[in-house]
């Protein structure tokens, strides 16, 4: 049985030395931290790395410091400056909490009160609870998972393992700190307990972990065989005239939400056609992988004869490749390569 106090004092006493300093915590042992702070990095955290997130985050606290200024922000500045996260239902989202937040005063102070708020599920909510508000609430991310996996040795493998995991998680977390021991345990599984290679030898819990006594900490947690994801297929139209580029705004649900975007068809399930009267000219393709499916767009280009059917034109100087979505970026890349600028040719 392990004993949950030796556990939580030998991570604390690591974390206070060994913490990682990430632009949206508190040093250890120096208080709570802001709730906004913490929202913002773990929603930008979602299906993105640390090192990603980091330049978005600190760019954001300078244009938006406070959860009212993010409110009051317009829609399409906020899309814009998430372009390159991906996940843009998390950008919708975003905005809808910051909204509700700042009209009823502040965050909610309860784990229940804040999962109700957008975009915040059982994970977001219990980091907000515990980092910001130090309530001792179980944060179970990945690195918690592997770490809990090797712990004890859970040989079922994930996501089947899930609920197990968190119920032992569950049993570890202190009434002490509980905020800087739930970072402590996403740093440990970040820098030392790794995927596949752990640095055991290092480790403050390895007189504490089974799998090291057993010699598979480098093989769990065990994971289900991932299925192949399906292909699919598309186009994608750059048009010009009269010095814009055409753009259209990607519906409100579904992949790039809310996005702009190079007019496209055929692989997310809108069967369009042309944006406009054109001479149309095949010249490249782009490849880009979602989560559930690969994408293949060809990429079809020319000037615009009339006026177009769909979308409205940008001026070119005015148009900024970092603002459209990482899909779109590439289609922008292919028909620079061919044509030389874009701004240029409209």
């Amino acid at each position: 049985m392990r004993d949950s106090k030796v556990i939580g004092a030998q991570l604390l006493e690591w974390y206070d030395r060994h913490a990682r300093i990430l632009p949206w915590r508190v040093p250890p042992g120096r208080g709570n931290a802001d709730p906004y702070r913490v929202w913002l990095s773990e929603i930008m955290l979602q299906q993105t790395t640390v090192a990603a997130v980091k330049a978005y985050f600190e760019r954001f606290i300078d244009l938006w410091p406070t959860v009212q200024a993010l409110a009051a922000a317009e829609d399409a500045r906020v899309m814009a400056e998430w372009a390159g996260l991906g996940y843009y239902a998390r950008a919708r989202n975003l905005l809808a909490c910051a909204r509700q937040v700042s009209e009823a005063g502040g965050f909610p102070t309860t784990r229940e009160g804040l999962q109700a708020l957008p975009g915040i599920g059982p994970y977001t909510s219990a980091a907000i609870a515990a980092i910001a508000y130090d309530l001792p609430e179980t944060v179970v991310d990945g690195n918690v998972e592997r770490v809990v996996a090797r712990l004890f040795a859970i040989e079922t493998p994930l996501p089947t393992a899930k609920p197990e995991l968190v119920t032992l998680a569950g049993g570890l977390t202190p009434g002490h700190r509980p905020g800087d021991y739930a970072q402590a345990m996403m740093d440990l599984g970040a820098t030392i307990c790794t995927p596949g290679n752990p640095a055991c030898g290092i480790c403050p819990l390895t007189g504490e972990c089974d799998a090291r006594q057993q010699g598979i900490a480098a093989e769990l947690p065990r994971k289900l065989r991932k299925t192949a994801k399906p292909n699919r297929k598309g186009v994608v139209w750059v048009a010009w005239q009269g010095g814009s580029l055409l753009l259209e705004e990607r519906p409100a649900k579904g992949l790039l939400g809310g996005m702009m975007s190079f007019p496209s068809a055929g692989w997310d399930g809108r069967d369009l056609p042309p944006p406009g009267q054109a001479d149309w000219r095949e010249i490249g393709e782009v490849r880009h992988v979602f989560t559930h499916f690969n994408l293949s767009l060809t990429v079809l280009q020319g000037k615009l004869a009339g006026p177009p059917q769909r979308g409205h034109l940008v001026p070119a100087q005015d148009l900024d490749r970092n603002g459209l979505p990482g899909l779109m970026r590439k289609v922008w890349d292919v028909a620079q390569a061919e044509h030389g600028s874009l701004k240029e040719q409209a």
